[in-house]
């Protein structure tokens, strides 16, 4: 049934909003589906989806009957995942051309949806074909454990959900280990509560109860009097010092495990040495503190919460064994295992069971109605315990206490655990001591207490994080377009670096940070984008979004400060379910519609499909063209609107009624002196954008003019290099759209021009035979070469799809056939006019540009 999975995970064409796993399906003899037949079973299966069945069946009447099977598939999707999880609800049935079918649903986790997807299929797959759904069951408790496997705990969601809350970016990174917030410079990381600023001196001291003790004794803070021994034979000594009552516990031990606590007896005591021998060599024996059990929880050194700690128990009802009482406790949908619920079920252990028998009780006794039975000897929510918010009680004094303690140990996010009678009164008056310091403390009892005022602790680490509102991002420009994006994205990272922003870029020749290249290749696409937004030294991104990246997986940034859409023509159409050219124009649509609000869509006026995007858009819209009276932009300049135009010789901006000129096309280096009109078409939107950025104008002029198609700054792109005696330019232009716009700047180059074509094998027949006809109305002669990736169609099939081209044009034109681009190179220099100029269309820019030199170095050497 699932002919390809993808998953997207930011705005894609489906959607501007959701993370959704993408489905393209076919069943074979799809005519002879039972619809009806289907729904029931779907229906009987999951019972809560059967409103949405019947709207799918309402809606199925005119329709193919695979996108009704779509639907019903997305929609089997959602509630598989619903049963383990929250938080999803859209799906949808789309169909692509005349046949192409996608089931799109929502998901929150991806592993999970990716599941959720397979068995959704396979319930589809059996109800059609009247086979056993015997393997739900089974199917159901895998996506329940991936759940409980992936979900955030309640401590990292309530930080992830404040920063979501403030639109601030949340991104999982190293196989979901920490949580990346915001992009480039300004990006902070988390791991549960710790942060990337978390002092690991502080860790350390915390992670060592006796160094901690010792710290803040000098402080003159409370801590209980105590020892740290290794051998059974010190325990003696260890009472004789302190005297009883007593606690034992690890050294570096944590959330509350193999601790005794209120020792009187010294068998006891040597039983809760040993406890603690399992967790860590050394053990601490230290004075047990009489009183309540409080967790105070102090972030960028302020307190911000404080919970009453209370033990795991239960309380009798005169007829239920203990044990039945902890099934009944465990029955509570807010206990779960570990840390990922509210509250953690009780287990009965060693330490329950010494409780019980300390009571002269087993797990078969009855207590009494009321009557309340401990059983655990620390009151962590770790071991099943409950907490009560007491924020509000809080002493100053105390509150000065919690926070100089955490300055002494130099935590940022710091977990204070207190014995005191109460907190309501001073801790100097009412013995109230410091039992222990916790790193990265649990959060959920001050974000769900059992009782009292949930406390929002998230918002207080988002605030340290983020202060003053910020949302933790940097300025994004993304374009995209047919032709154009690279030199335009090229030409934008100039303009910002030359204002001083250490500027990250992606374009289809590579990665650049500050300037520097760091990856090489093909660099358009989702994870290029994420190299760049994850760079902590990047404080401006300017990203190239080509077609490819978009349908696989959606865009890398939720959103964009300006989004540029160059054009939009035939190029790659018969791919990836893309047949017509307004099919293309919904994929370059996805840019202008992650623009945020308040930023800028810049569309080409001159193009219908890329100015008609404005309609879909939520954003400010700037237009522009070279058609100075052109009508979109009159209109639009007579509102108020911005746009960029060619006006006579000049690059003009029009804001509303006003007119600056930026500068004479002749002075810009990418013009070639006005005769290159599509790099006109690049310098428009990116003259533009720098306006709205509020870059200076005579800044802007300055960075136009230093920026020149060399191989350095526009590798690829117009580039001449003299060879003997003839100019070889060497530039990307490989589809229909683009080479008909170099065309313009071939017609003003009046010397003899070779032209060394090719077509791209996974293009349509027509689109490859239109480079030829193309070919024949620029050049004066041809000289047909092939790539060494033909991507699956034969050389032969290029080459006389080529010549089909130019014959309709030019019968008479010289074409001569050399397959190998160096060869082919070699013989146009050896067999062309002198004087003139030989245009060769790139495939590897570098390979290209590296290849044209050194045959250079021959021809001069010879």
């Amino acid at each position: 049934m699932i002919k390809e999975l993808k998953v997207m995970r930011g705005p894609n064409i489906w959607s501007d909003n959701h993370k959704l796993i993408v489905l393209k399906i076919d069943i074979a003899e799809s005519k002879n589906i039972d619809l009806d037949k289907l729904c029931i079973g779907l229906v009987n299966i999951f019972p809560p989806i059967h409103k949405d069945i019947n709207e799918i069946k309402t809606y199925a009447a005119g329709h193919p009957v695979l996108l009704s099977v779509a639907r019903l598939l997305a929609l089997t999707g959602t509630e598989l995942q619903t049963i383990s999880t929250s938080g999803v609800s859209y799906y949808h049935g789309h169909l692509l051309g005349e046949s192409s079918f996608y089931s799109v649903f929502e998901y929150k986790d991806e592993e999970h949806g990716v599941e959720a997807a397979y068995l959704a299929a396979d319930i589809i797959n059996a109800l059609i074909y009247n086979e056993e759904t015997d393997f739900i069951p089974e199917g159901l408790k895998l996506l329940k454990d991936i759940s409980e496997r992936n979900d955030d705990g309640p401590s990292t969601s309530s930080i992830i959900d404040e920063a979501v809350s403030r639109n601030i970016p949340v991104k999982r990174i190293a196989d979901g280990r920490y949580i990346l917030f915001g992009y480039g410079k300004y990006q902070r990381k988390i791991e549960a509560a710790l942060t990337d600023a978390t002092s690991m001196i502080g860790v350390d001291i915390a992670g060592n109860k006796n160094l901690t003790k010792e710290l803040l004794a000098d402080a003159m803070l409370p801590v209980p009097r105590g020892v740290v021994i290794t051998k059974e034979e010190e325990l003696e000594e260890a009472v004789r010092k302190i005297g009883y009552p007593l606690v034992t516990k690890p050294l570096n031990g944590h959330q509350g495990k193999c601790i005794t606590t209120d020792i009187t007896k010294f068998e006891t005591l040597v039983a809760g040495f040993q406890t603690a021998r399992e967790y860590s060599r050394k053990v601490i024996v230290e004075k047990h503190i009489k009183g309540y059990d409080y967790r105070f929880l102090v972030i960028n050194y302020k307190l911000v919460a404080a919970a009453k700690r209370s033990p795991a128990l239960v309380v009798g009802d005169g007829v239920s064994t203990i044990d039945e009482l902890i099934r009944n406790v465990n029955t509570d949908p807010a206990r779960g295992k570990g840390h990922g619920s509210i509250l953690t079920r009780i287990e009965v252990d060693e330490i329950t069971l010494n409780l019980l028998k300390i009571a002269n009780r087993t797990l078969d006794s009855v207590l009494e109605k009321g009557e309340i039975q401990i059983l655990k000897d620390t009151a962590n929510l770790s071991t099943g315990g409950t907490a009560e918010d007491v924020t509000d009680e809080v002493h100053p004094d105390n509150v000065l206490f919690a926070e100089r303690a955490a300055r002494v140990i130099g935590l940022d996010i710091c977990g204070l655990d207190i014995m005191a009678p109460d907190v309501s009164t001073s801790f100097s008056e009412n013995g109230g001591s410091i039992i222990e310091v916790n790193a990265a403390p649990g959060l959920r009892m001050h974000i769900a207490p059992s009782s009292g005022t949930p406390r929002n602790v998230g918002k207080a680490i988002v605030d340290m994080m983020f202060p003053e509102n910020k949302e933790g991002r940097i300025p994004i420009v993304a374009i995209t377009g047919t032709n154009g994006k690279t030199t335009t994205s090229r030409l934008m990272a100039h303009l910002v670096q030359q204002q001083g922003f250490k500027t990250g870029f992606t374009t289809t020749d590579g990665i650049y940070i500050d300037g520097k290249q760091v990856v090489s290749g093909d660099c358009s696409g989702p994870k290029s984008t994420e190299v760049v937004l994850h760079d902590p030294c990047v404080d401006f991104a300017v990203l190239e979004c080509a077609r490819g990246g978009i349908l696989r997986s959606g865009l890398a940034f939720d959103q964009c400060d300006i989004g540029i859409v160059t054009n939009v023509a035939a190029d790659h159409l018969g791919m990836q379910d893309i047949y017509t050219v307004e099919d293309m124009a919904r994929v370059k649509e996805v840019i202008p519609r992650s623009v945020k609000k308040d930023g800028y869509a810049i569309l080409n006026a001159s193009i219908d499909l890329v100015y008609n995007m404005a309609e879909h858009i939520q954003c400010n819209i700037a237009l522009f063209s070279r058609d100075p009276k052109n009508i979109c932009i009159s209109d639009h300049c007579k509102k108020g609107g911005i746009a960029a135009v060619q006006d006579g010789e000049n690059i003009v901006i029009r804001d509303g009624s006003k007119e600056i000129i930026i500068d004479q096309v002749k002075n810009i280096p990418v013009t070639m002196e006005g005769k290159a009109g599509f790099m006109i078409e690049n310098v428009l939107p990116v003259a533009l954008a720098a306006y709205i950025l509020k870059f200076p104008v005579d800044k802007i002029k300055e960075s136009l003019r230093s920026f020149e198609m060399n191989e350095k700054q526009a590798p690829g792109r117009l580039n001449i290099i003299d060879v003997a005696d003839k100019k070889v330019m060497v530039d990307y232009a490989h589809n229909p759209h683009s080479i008909k716009a170099f065309s313009e700047l071939m017609n003003n180059i009046k010397e003899y021009k070779t032209g060394i074509i090719t077509g791209v094998g996974d293009r349509r027949d027509e689109d490859i035979e239109e480079v030829g006809r193309l070919a024949a109305e620029i050049y004066d002669e041809v000289v047909i070469r092939v790539d060494k990736d033909t991507r699956g169609r034969e050389a032969e099939s290029i080459v006389n799809l080529i010549k089909k081209g130019i014959s309709k044009i030019n019968q008479d034109l010289k074409v001569n056939v050399v397959p190998d681009m160096r060869e082919a190179l070699v013989f146009a220099l050896e067999n062309s006019k002198p004087g003139g100029y030989i245009i060769l269309n790139a495939d590897s820019v570098k390979d290209t540009l590296k290849m044209v030199n050194e045959i250079k170095e021959e021809f001069t050497l010879s």
